[in-house]
């Protein structure tokens, strides 16, 4: 299993925590985003730059992963797309995608794409806070613990 992420939107300190569990578990690690990324020295982690552009890195995510492979994107349709090919995904806030609910989370963002299309403002998502941050580390926790089973 690798960890890909989704590196452009991912919060630094949900980064730190994947920098820790990767190494902890000797789990590979790629972020891929479209500028230049500092990470640490380390066997297990990488990054790729691609190029600039709607969805270039998102694209290369889907390219690349395979089956079993973890994802980090809060990009809904791109977590739809990993669950196709059979790949995990999870949110930053902790919220794991799964086939039972990624469809209606699809239809959901799409119906509030619609809304401010039409000049509906229904302002961003709230802060990160610490609640967030322990239940993404929960969940990472508890795929690599499964992983490592197998």
């Amino acid at each position: 299993m690798k960890i890909w992420v989704d590196a452009d939107a991912c919060p630094i300190v949900i980064k730190d925590i994947l920098y820790k569990a990767a190494q902890r578990t000797q789990t590979e690690l790629i972020l891929v985003a479209n500028q230049p990324l500092r990470v640490p020295g380390s066997l297990y982690i990488k990054s790729i730059q691609v190029q600039p552009g709607f969805d270039v890195a998102d694209n290369e995510i889907v390219k690349l992963v395979e089956k079993n492979d973890l994802v980090i994107t809060s990009d809904i349709p791109l977590a739809d797309e990993v669950i196709e090919k059979g790949g995990q995904a999870l949110s930053p806030r902790g919220e794991l995608y799964t086939v039972s609910n990624i469809k209606s989370r699809l239809n959901m963002r799409d119906f509030m794409d619609a809304m401010r299309a039409s000049g509906e403002h229904s302002g961003g998502p709230p802060a990160l806070n610490h609640g967030d941050r322990q239940r993404f580390a929960n969940h990472l926790d508890r795929i690599l613990s499964k992983a490592l089973k197998k």
